[in-house]
């Protein structure tokens, strides 16, 4: 398996590094990753962009299921996804915890929970069903 070191050298330059995705850790059915609140991912309105917080938990549950292929599988697509958004923040640190729900040879559905680091408060729930990519 790759370190962490490796994981998130895979973004830089494209979307999760550029956003400052921050892997933490990777395991068995289970990916996390933090990221700084900085201007940069507000909307107009001071907080939290709700695409900053998609982009984290995708790219948490993307990693997850680049992880888990299965013998034979290439890649994947996102063919789903849901999130809901109880809270925001302003500043600090998101945190992300992405689990596994469902690991098929077709497809995988990923649970993941964004919150505020300092508080604990729940940010976002997401889900996303990714499906499995096979050479023709």
């Amino acid at each position: 398996m790759p370190s962490i070191d490796e994981w998130n050298a895979r973004g830089q330059g494209m979307l999760p590094g550029h956003l400052g995705v921050l892997i933490t850790a990777v395991g068995d059915r289970l990916v996390e990753a933090d990221l700084a609140v900085r201007r940069e991912l507000m909307a107009p309105n001071g907080f939290l962009h709700a695409g900053s917080l998609v982009t984290l938990a995708d790219a948490c549950a993307g990693y997850g299921c680049f992880n888990h292929l299965p013998e034979g599988a290439e890649g994947f697509t996102t063919l789903e996804l849901k999130s809901n958004y109880p809270g925001s923040a302003r500043d600090g640190t998101v945190r992300c915890v992405a689990r596994a729900v469902h690991l098929g040879r077709t497809t995988q559905v990923w649970d993941a929970t964004v919150s505020h680091a300092e508080s604990g408060r729940t940010l976002m729930l997401f889900r996303c069903t990714q499906l499995l990519l096979y050479e023709r």
